[in-house]
């Protein structure tokens, strides 16, 4: 221990902060997943990762449009000439077919209600390279970001590790479907405020992860109102933005601000808008890394474009993917096909679900559901909400993510992904959570007793309760890992 103390102070105190998240329940679920993967034959018994948002759904699409567009790499006979070209040393305001291809992308996701300037495509080393970059331009170290509740646990890696910037919550709840309230903005802002924190900006995430859901007109046009009064920036996480599969349809806060940057009485200041994209939820490539800044401030935009020379785009992939987004006849059908699968796959999903009597928040979009378990707990604590996911982790064998995680108010709430596996794997984890609840109902008719159904659900269970030492046993890690050395830390409670 003495000399892994030594050690430390040998290290910058970003290297040794805890500020990282690793050691949130949400990446102890995928640890947990590394240690024993689900596999259909090899480990049918392994534990299912359904804490992983990744759209597998219509991959077999863009396979088969590459099978018949072998230019579009450099590494086929057909593509090879322009080998030389994109192996060269290239800029970082990126390739200009690709800046204009993934502009018209955009305009085409949002229904083309709205263009883009290629001119303003800034990009990184996927949305987590871009996001960062994108404080370090707008914020100091110890300046705030209002954020709504419940929200993806990464940001707090990816806007507050590295650059210093603190997270406001602006609390939402059940009630209204966890929407955000004028009230809400109010009291997050002057609470930070009260709190000699700075204000910098609001950020939010539309469509919504963990909730799947969309924010409609008059909801952005009152977030705008508010950023134009308080004279701070909107960051809006637009990851999602083409998985919408039900109404209603999916509205950018680049459309919006189109409509009311003119408005005679009161004209929204757009340099203060900024939208992060990627094509790793759209169309399931997050291995590509692609991240997209489109900012509508000209000083965002230059400063941006001089700290993406840390996190860069390949050229190859520039290429690919200019080639395949200007293909307007594969976009069309790409859109319309995953928009069809994924309304698909969420209908058997959260039917399989309510057969157990488990219902979801209605949601549009996404390739989640946000699972309502409240009336498991005996107690509607966080407490019981981890003894609830551990035990779900480890005898289920299912990775769900708790709301906790997510830095939800209300304790019970679970993120289930959906999109990120076969049919197969899908139904037998329908299997196993009516095993679960089957087992719960079936021991609280044996003991004949008053005790609540959710109690006698839990103690059902007693074959392999979670063990920590099983877990941090020596075994070996999935690459895919995002941790792939680390431990799995006990859930905080």
């Amino acid at each position: 221990m003495a000399f892994l103390r030594e050690n430390q102070t040998l290290l910058s105190k970003i290297a040794t902060s805890q500020q990282h998240g690793e050691n949130s329940p949400y990446f102890d679920g995928w640890k947990a997943y590394d240690l024993d993967p689900f596999h259909l034959t090899e480990n049918p018994n392994g534990v299912i990762q359904m804490g992983l948002a990744e759209n597998q759904l219509s991959l077999d699409l863009i396979e088969k449009w590459i099978a018949k567009n072998p230019k579009s790499s450099i590494c086929t006979k057909d593509g090879i000439n322009q080998f030389r070209d994109i192996a060269n040393f290239q800029d970082y305001h990126g390739l200009c077919e690709f800046r204009k291809a993934i502009a018209k992308f955009m305009g085409k996701v949002r229904g083309n209600r709205v263009a883009f300037d290629p001119d303003r495509i800034v990009m990184g080393g996927g949305a987590t390279g871009t996001s960062e970059s994108l404080m370090f331009c707008l914020a100091d170290p110890a300046d705030g970001f209002l954020v709504a509740t419940p929200y993806y646990p990464a940001f707090d890696r990816d806007l507050r590790w590295r650059t210093g910037v603190q997270l406001v919550p602006i609390i939402c709840n059940s009630s209204n479907d966890f929407k955000i309230t004028e009230e809400a903005l109010e009291s997050a802002y002057e609470n930070a405020i009260a709190s000699n924190i700075k204000v910098k900006g609001l950020i939010i995430a539309n469509p919504s992860n963990p909730l799947g859901t969309t924010m409609d007109k008059e909801t952005l046009k009152t977030l705008l109102r508010f950023i134009n009064e308080k004279n701070i920036h909107l960051v809006c996480d637009e990851l999602y933005s083409a998985t919408i599969f039900n109404t209603p349809e999916f509205v950018s806060i680049s459309e919006v601000l189109q409509e009311m940057e003119h408005d005679p009485m009161n004209p929204i200041n757009r340099e203060l808008v900024h939208i992060i994209y990627s094509l790793s939820k759209d169309m399931g490539l997050p291995g590509f890394r692609v991240g997209i800044l489109y900012s509508y401030n000209d000083h965002v935009v230059s400063s941006a474009r001089k700290m993406s020379s840390f996190g860069l785009i390949s050229s190859q992939t520039q290429h690919f993917l200019a080639s395949i987004l200007s293909d307007e006849d594969f976009v069309e059908g790409f859109l319309s096909e995953s928009s069809k699968r994924l309304a698909k796959r969420h209908k058997i999903f959260t039917q399989g679900l309510e057969n157990e009597g488990i219902t979801c928040l209605a949601s549009n979009a996404g390739l989640f559901v946000w699972m309502d378990l409240r009336r498991l707990l005996n107690k509607p604590t966080f407490d019981e909400e981890m003894e609830l996911w551990r035990l779900i982790i480890s005898d289920v064998k299912l990775n769900v993510s708790p709301g906790s995680s997510f830095h939800c108010v209300e304790p019970g709430w679970f993120r289930v992904c959906f999109a990120n596996m076969d049919d197969q794997t899908v139904e037998i984890a329908l299997k196993r959570i009516h095993v679960f609840i089957m087992k719960g109902r079936k021991n609280e008719r044996a003991t004949k007793r008053s005790k609540p159904f959710q109690k006698n659900l839990r103690l059902s269970f007693s074959s392999h309760l979670y063990d920590e030492t099983t877990i941090m046993s020596p075994r070996i890690i999935s690459p895919h890992s995002p941790f792939p050395q680390s431990p799995l830390v006990q859930a905080r409670t």
